[in-house]
């Protein structure tokens, strides 16, 4: 992957729990996007005031809107709460307009659960609702299982095939925009400067 200041991703915590294991996943994709020289604005709803649907649009919900607007992508992460994803989430989804402003963006998606069988409802679920709102999800989403017991509480991770994982949600995000986003912005690049078509 090769430096672009034009570039940058958009990430989102699904949860607004105090000291999730959502957050402690996530910072590892951070981390992977930022060593690839990307730059990361990480989304965080505990810091979000967000109306409901119907009610007046807040700053933090333009602000929202703005980030993920100009994100070349976007990663999502989500914990399983009772079989879907949390709220919090559902809430930031809502919030990013009609357009949603997730529509015609690469997703990646990574998910997070207690149980032994991972995250696969709620990653499932957000797949669906991305799709629903034009969002262009990509294959392979990350579920890490017993997370309580791969993330340590300063937000490590014990478990070296995990960490491996996970930070291969960035890769995957970037495999896609170098191999479908950067020749479409690299030609109108071109077009615009009259590269194109000019007679030598």
């Amino acid at each position: 992957m090769t430096e672009d200041a034009r570039l940058n991703v958009a990430t989102i915590i699904g949860t607004a729990r105090p000291g999730n294991y959502t957050a402690k996943a996530l910072s590892l994709v951070n981390d992977e996007l930022t060593k690839r020289g990307i730059p990361v604005t990480c989304i965080d709803p505990a810091d979000m005031t967000l109306g409901f649907p119907g009610e007046p649009e807040t700053a933090d919900a333009v602000k929202l809107q703005q980030i993920v607007a100009a994100a070349t992508g976007v990663v999502i992460a989500t914990p399983e709460y009772h079989g879907s994803f949390a709220s919090a989430l559902k809430l930031m989804l809502e919030n990013l307009g009609f357009p949603s402003r997730l529509a015609r963006k690469p997703v990646a998606l990574l998910g997070v659960a207690a149980g032994r069988i991972g995250a696969i409802k709620s990653l499932e679920q957000l797949r669906g609702v991305c799709s629903h709102v034009g969002a262009l999800v990509l294959p392979g989403p990350v579920s890490v299982a017993s997370v309580q017991q791969v993330f340590d509480e300063t937000g490590r991770c014990t478990d070296a095939a995990t960490e491996k994982a996970v930070r291969g949600v960035a890769a995957v995000l970037l495999d896609y925009i170098d191999d479908h986003l950067c020749p479409a912005v690299a030609l109108e690049h071109l077009v615009r400067s009259g590269e194109v078509g000019r007679v030598s």
